[in-house]
């Protein structure tokens, strides 16, 4: 099947600013699995290799890219097909976009022949857009009870009460909680600059959340990992001053002396 790369481009480009689930890391990791499929021609499926997409995307990290291509398989960016062979590569299954609400699939099996032109429509409803209908239904409905209910008891009730205005609904929609999105090692290492720390303490905070899951204590997940950064630096910092020896702390005078003054 002939694909065309700016169409398809972008269209994935317009679902990309449609999905608020989506960050940068995982925008890197599927243009560089598109121009993957651009060299194979937009043949299904092409094999992978880690080491190659991580360089192309700029992933630093196994655990976010395994993260990442997970996320996309599941949410029908494409079909991923891991290999359990060391020496054998993993395969994606990209997806045929088209500008409509349906999504064309390219339905190249592993186990038959190739069968061109033929496709598997799916639905894809963007995210947000399903978020938005719904609200929009339920606004509706509630605003057509309460008119029905108004003019009922306005029919039915005594002077008194039709004086009185329907009781309005004060209640607010709970707002949905930011989900904690790990950092990358380059964005904590910018910050310990900032912080004027060094890289050695901002690759040892990285790696040490980065293994126990970004969890603080162990037991609770981080929210906020610029306070916790903020935190290890004063930590280290008064660990270094408690290691320095009685000769190196008389050493350690006071920048700001006005050395006009007479002793």
């Amino acid at each position: 099947m002939e694909v065309n790369y700016i169409k398809q481009l972008t269209e994935v480009m317009g679902r990309f600013s449609d999905d608020e689930r989506l960050n940068p890391t995982h925008v890197s990791l599927y243009l560089a699995l598109f121009l993957l499929w651009n060299l194979n021609r937009f043949k299904n499926p092409i094999s992978i290799n880690r080491s190659e997409v991580m360089r192309v995307s700029k992933i630093g990290s196994n655990a976010t890219y395994h993260r990442c291509i997970k996320d996309l398989h599941n949410w029908n960016y494409f079909e991923y097909i891991p290999s359990k062979n060391p020496f054998k590569g993993s395969l994606i299954n990209m997806f045929i976009f088209k500008p409509s609400p349906k999504q064309a699939v390219n339905n190249n099996s592993l186990k038959t022949e190739q069968v061109p032109e033929q496709v598997v429509e799916q639905a894809l409803v963007p995210y947000i857009n399903s978020i938005n209908n719904t609200k929009n239904i339920n606004k509706s409905k509630r605003s057509r009870d309460d008119l029905q209910s108004y003019d009922s008891s306005k029919s039915k009730s005594s002077s008194r009460n039709d004086l009185q205005s329907p009781k309005k609904n004060n209640s607010k929609p709970p707002t949905s909680r930011k989900r904690f999105v790990p950092p990358e090692l380059d964005e904590v290492k910018t910050y310990f600059k900032e912080k004027r720390s060094s890289f050695q303490q901002a690759e040892m905070f990285f790696n040490h959340f980065e293994s126990n899951g970004w969890m603080v204590g162990g037991r609770s997940k981080m929210k906020n990992w610029k306070a916790a950064a903020r935190n290890w630096i004063t930590r280290s910092e008064q660990y270094k001053a408690q290691k320095r020896s009685p000769a190196q702390q008389r050493l350690h005078v006071n920048e700001n002396k006005d050395y006009s003054e007479p002793l």
